[in-house]
């Protein structure tokens, strides 16, 4: 009896279908070799003859390795909540199944043996049971399998918290190490020197982002060295973002309050790295009107890359970058891992709360920036 009751359980529980994404469980062994792999990096990134570049890199590396176990224990809350809805949809039936058993154990031995057609049905019937038999065994296989995955998938969530805390410790130590690289370097070539009352004038006269963009692109400056920057057109549709992030809202396209800016907007995560895309002239960083931190780039003669909405910004005026040179930091404090837990078990996608804006100019002309991206591109 016992094993017909497991046996009717586990038909009545019917297999889930396979998770059409990754399995929650590589993801996150990928993601813990991405960890360790920046956390062998930050040290060898303290060796560095630049150690700017090795350091930019190492963040990078552990925000993708965040970035991917985060995404891991979000599958893995996902297909355990999927496992468990599942079995409570089917406990109704599942008691009935249970009553129907009792009420045919407490029945007479004799008659449970008899069908109500006599002994032809009885024999048909008990053919038709040893039919179904394997097939009912393979669903009690499955509904096994289902049971252990649910284990596997809470043991990662469990276990989660000292990567995470590996991660994040990381990552906040390579962030400190670049500020102080940076703040140290003094090898970058200059394409001008800045003139800071032309400068100051400008931001004192400014009353919107375009009308200060359009005033410096008017600013005539003088090379100092050999300009290396060509090509910037021909790019187009080949250039990574300049912050791990997701594209909130398009060129032209109106916000909730209906205004519309002549660039895209980048949700990302707090304290996430900014770095150049292309080699460029720094043409203007720091405050400016209510934009927070504001670099303005020159990647090309005649063309202005404008990224608004930095926290902390490195680099002089008139320095030339190369691309993947740390720009800055988003803004925001770094989550501690049970916020992380918290808030991937609910899946509400809140932990990009950072936005950079990205504005590309050609002359006096906005231009649409995502063209130029491959995440953004259409």
């Amino acid at each position: 009896m016992t094993r017909i009751v497991f046996s009717i359980l586990a038909f009545l529980f019917a297999a889930i279908p396979a998770a059409a994404q990754t399995d929650p469980a590589k993801l996150a062994r990928t993601a813990a070799q991405q960890l360790d792999a920046a956390h062998l990096a930050l040290s060898e990134a303290n060796r560095a003859s630049d150690r700017v570049a090795a350091l930019s890199q190492t963040i990078r590396a552990y925000e993708d390795g965040l970035i991917a176990l985060r995404e891991s224990l979000r599958r893995a809350a996902l297909r355990e909540a999927a496992i468990r809805r599942e079995f409570e949809a089917e406990s109704q039936k599942v008691s009935q199944f249970l009553g129907v058993l009792l009420t045919i154990q407490s029945s007479a031995g004799p008659l449970m043996l008899l069908h109500p057609s006599g002994p032809l049905g009885t024999a048909r019937s008990g053919m038709i049971v040893s039919e179904v038999t394997p097939a009912i065994q393979a669903q009690v296989e499955e509904f096994r399998a289902n049971l252990e995955e649910v284990a596997l998938l809470r043991a990662l969530q469990e276990s989660a918290a000292d990567t995470l805390l590996l991660g994040l410790s990381g990552v906040q130590q390579a962030r400190t190490s670049l500020s102080q690289a940076i703040s140290n370097r003094t090898d970058l070539p200059r394409r001008y020197l800045s003139d800071p009352a032309q400068i100051q004038t400008l931001i004192d006269s400014a009353e919107t982002l375009d009308g200060f963009a359009s005033g410096l692109a008017s600013i005539e400056v003088g090379a100092t060295v050999a300009d290396p920057i060509r090509d910037f057109q021909a790019a187009k549709g080949t250039l990574a973002l300049p912050v791990t992030g997701t594209l909130l809202r398009r060129f032209n396209e109106p916000d909730a309050a209906g205004i519309r800016r002549s660039g895209i907007l980048i949700a990302t995560r707090p304290l996430a790295l900014v770095t150049a895309p292309w080699p460029a002239t720094l043409r203007y960083s720091g405050p400016l009107l209510d934009y927070g931190n504001v670099m303005i780039l020159e990647p090309e003669a005649n063309t202005l890359m404008v990224l608004a909405g930095l926290d902390q910004v490195y680099g002089e005026v008139g320095q030339v970058v190369a691309p993947g040179t740390a720009l800055g930091l988003m803004g925001g404090a770094a989550p501690e891992p049970d916020t992380i837990l918290l808030d991937t078990a609910i899946v509400t996608g809140s932990e990009q709360t950072e936005t950079l804006y990205i504005e590309l100019r050609t002359g006096a002309e906005p231009v649409d920036p995502a063209e130029w991206f491959v995440e953004t591109k259409e």
